[in-house]
This record gives structure tokens, C-alpha cells and sequence, in this order.
């Protein structure tokens, strides 16, 4: 289990959600100190770049992540 190689420059490392410390702590076991693979924003930074995440996007909204590498086109 090796740290995200994105942790330097993430927001939600980097205390975006300061006013939830509980909830970050928790991501950050999660997703960025665990299994960085899993965690949406990396997902998408791998394919599209680290610029094209969206701000709002959380480490647990997988299910984003399709849509936004246009995988989930409307049938």
C-alpha cells in the first residue's frame, strides 16, 4: 500500500474539507494512504490530466467517473 502519487497537489488532501476533519481523515485513509486506484479523482487525473477534475468531484463518486471519461454515453 503505497501513498498517491497525487497527494501534493490534491484539495482534498489538502484540507478542502477542513470544516469535516472526521470525513477527510477518513477519505484520506481511504483513498489517498490506501488504495489511490479506487479514489474517483485520481481516476479521472490518470486519463484526462490532474487540470480536467472537476472541483466538486469527491474520492467516493466512482460512478462519476464513466460519465466523465464519456463511457456512459445516453443509449
Amino acid at each position: 500500500m503505497a501513498d498517491c502519487k497525487r497527494l501534493e497537489k490534491c484539495p482534498f488532501f489538502n484540507d478542502r474539507m477542513a470544516a469535516r476533519p472526521a470525513t477527510a481523515e477518513l477519505f484520506k485513509i481511504e483513498y489517498c494512504r490506501s488504495e489511490p486506484e479506487r479514489c474517483a479523482r485520481y481516476r479521472v487525473a490518470e486519463v484526462l490530466g490532474p487540470e480536467r477534475v472537476p472541483g466538486d468531484l469527491f474520492p467516493s463518486q466512482v460512478e462519476r467517473v464513466d460519465e466523465l471519461l464519456g463511457l456512459n454515453k445516453p443509449s
